[in-house]
């Protein structure tokens, strides 16, 4: 054997069992806004406390992304991350992601990650929320969040009516940050 295709057999053996561990909700990748990177969710994700949220632009509940920014901030120290995904199946997304990101980045200051705009319902949805509505439900409305453990359950999810700084909410994220990953 050569040397050659023993690193081919441990590379594609590291990658098998990094696929392993890595729970079924993040086993995909999204295309990161405004950016030619795309977002390996196993890579950026897996074993953290994950708060995920279908947004849109020009949804009444838009002015959420500033609490969104402040719950990212206040529990980022303690490995919390954020995902935005906007989505127009509620028909209130830009045509152009250049306007979703002015607003996301400028009117709102996020700095959570946010993907390209994405199918989040029906047979269209992307693995990530297809995954998401099997443990609990399909968004309803834009501003639906979903709060992940560090093993890729959900352990809660909240209406677009939930703002981010609700008690519930807060108590989810903290539960959350408090689970383990399994060994």
């Amino acid at each position: 054997m050569t040397l050659r295709m023993l690193a081919g057999l441990l590379l594609g053996g590291l990658t098998m069992n990094a696929l392993a561990d890595c729970p079924a909700l993040l086993q995909s990748d999204l295309q990161q806004l405004r950016s030619r990177d795309r977002i390996d969710l196993c890579e950026r994700f897996a074993g953290k406390p994950l708060l995920v949220v279908n947004t849109a632009s020009h949804c009444g509940f838009a002015p959420q992304f500033k609490g969104l920014e402040a719950l990212y901030q206040r529990f980022k120290g303690q490995d919390l991350q954020v995902l935005g995904v906007p989505s127009d199946d509620f028909k209130q997304e830009a045509d152009d992601s250049a306007e979703t990101a002015k607003v996301c980045y400028v009117n709102y200051g996020v700095t959570f990650t946010m993907s390209e705009p994405q199918a989040v319902r029906g047979d269209d949805a992307i693995p990530l929320f297809r995954e998401l509505a099997k443990q609990t439900s399909a968004p309803r409305w834009n501003f639906y969040k979903y709060v992940v453990d560090r093993n890729g359950k959900v352990i809660a999810s909240f209406s677009s009516m939930t703002k981010p700084d609700d008690e519930s909410l807060v108590k989810a994220v903290e539960q959350a940050i408090a689970s383990t990953t399994a060994q």
